[in-house]
This record gives C-alpha cells, sequence and structure tokens, in this order.
C-alpha cells in the first residue's frame, strides 16, 4: 500500500537533446504514477539549443530546472538530482527517448509498495536490436559486476535505476561521467541492497543520431568497478 506521504522524483540529466528533450518532459508529465510527482531536470551545461528547449517548457510547479555553468558530465548532473529530490522514491530518466518514460510506473510501483527497495529496468531481459557493440560492452561490464559483487544483474548500465529516497541519499558518489552507473552499482551491493530488474522495451540510437557514449566510458566503468569492489564498503 503506497503511503499518504510518497512522492516520486524523477531526475533527469539533460545534455544536448534540444530535439527530444521537451517530449521526454510532456510524457512524463502525463504519466499517472501511483503517487505525486516532481520533476527534476538538469541541463548538463548543453549547447545546442536545450536552455532554449527547457525555457519554452510551460511553468508548472511540479518541475524544477537546473543549468550547470559548463558540460560535467551525466554523473554530475545526476548528483545534483539526488541532492535536491525530496522523493520517497528517487528514478532516473534520460532526455533521448531511447527508453519511453511510459514504462516508468512498472518500475516505481515495487518501491512505492515496498515489494524492493531498488528496482533497474533491463533492455535485456527480453530480446534487444541495439548495435552488437551496445549488447557486447554491456554484457562484459555486467558479468564483471555480477563476479565482483555476487550479483545476478543483466543490465548494470541501464538508464533506469529506480530505489526508495533514503537509500539513493545514503549512497556515496563522486562520479562525474558515465561512470556513475556502475558507481551507483557498486555502491548499491556494497550496501547490501538487494537489485530486482524489470523488462524495458529500448530503441537504441547510433552514435550519428547522438548517442554519447564511447568505448573510453567502458574502460571508465572498469575501473570504478574494481576499485570499488577494492575499496569495499
Amino acid at each position: 500500500m503506497t503511503s499518504p506521504d510518497a512522492l516520486v522524483s524523477i531526475i533527469v540529466p539533460v545534455f544536448n537533446e534540444a530535439g527530444t528533450v521537451a517530449a521526454v518532459i510532456d510524457r512524463l508529465l502525463t504519466i499517472d504514477f501511483p503517487a505525486p510527482s516532481e520533476i527534476i531536470i538538469v541541463n548538463d551545461g548543453s549547447t545546442d539549443g536545450t536552455r532554449a528547449a527547457l525555457e519554452r517548457i510551460q511553468p508548472n510547479p511540479a518541475v524544477q530546472i537546473l543549468h550547470a555553468d559548463r558540460n560535467r558530465g551525466k554523473g554530475y548532473a545526476v548528483r545534483q538530482g539526488f541532492a535536491r529530490a525530496r522523493g520517497s522514491v528517487i528514478a532516473i530518466q534520460d532526455a533521448d527517448l531511447e527508453l519511453d518514460p511510459a514504462q516508468l510506473p512498472d518500475l516505481v510501483g515495487p518501491v512505492l509498495s515496498g515489494e524492493a527497495s531498488v528496482v533497474y529496468g533491463s533492455r535485456f531481459l527480453h530480446s534487444t536490436s541495439a548495435p552488437l557493440m551496445t549488447v557486447a560492452g554491456n554484457r562484459l561490464l555486467t558479468a564483471l559486476t555480477n563476479l565482483l559483487f555476487g550479483s545476478a544483474l543483466t543490465d548494470m548500465e541501464t538508464c533506469y535505476k529506480v530505489m526508495r529516497g533514503d537509500v539513493a541519499r545514503s549512497l556515496v558518489l563522486s562520479a562525474d561521467r558515465f561512470d556513475i552507473e556502475p558507481e551507483i552499482t557498486a555502491r548499491l551491493l556494497l550496501a547490501g541492497h538487494r537489485i530486482v530488474e524489470r523488462p524495458v522495451r529500448f530503441d537504441a540510437r547510433s552514435r550519428l543520431a547522438g548517442k554519447k557514449m564511447r568505448w573510453r566510458d567502458g574502460w571508465m566503468a572498469l575501473r570504478v568497478l574494481i576499485v570499488q569492489r577494492l575499496r569495499g564498503r
């Protein structure tokens, strides 16, 4: 049963997504969550017109828009969002429409009901048409995560990380770039939190269409996993 004080905080990190960010926010505002929601958009120093697109969004008390003075990376934006989130549940939603926001209620629900403290939306519980390198890189990093931390995940790198607010606020995070994904996962697993996965649909983008992750991000993720395991709690 959902608490009457429940609030869902949705963190939207944005960098150079002028073409999709308004659509993502529109969809988030139309979703019927089981509890009230707030949307915290962190514009990470975009240079492509994202700021103008955000300024055209109709003012709404449920929407906060933060602008960084320069680009620092997704991890920085996520950490800024976590610091401002008031929710009893906190979720992350990318601004590129690879993942349809309409899927969020299925991930938020188990956390709101107390069934789970952490839920990940896995792109690989069902077949996917993602590029071969994306699938191979993710599976390698996920397999390493499972080996190092004794977990059984299928998609460590997913954007869809949903957790209780107190759990999110307890994480000690420092990553600034895409290494935020393994850092969050490692900190959760080291703290003993069980991560429940639910399948999500995924419409993968190519590099030409704006995909921002590069091979060097995979090396950074590998390093974070090993360092976090060696440091322990």
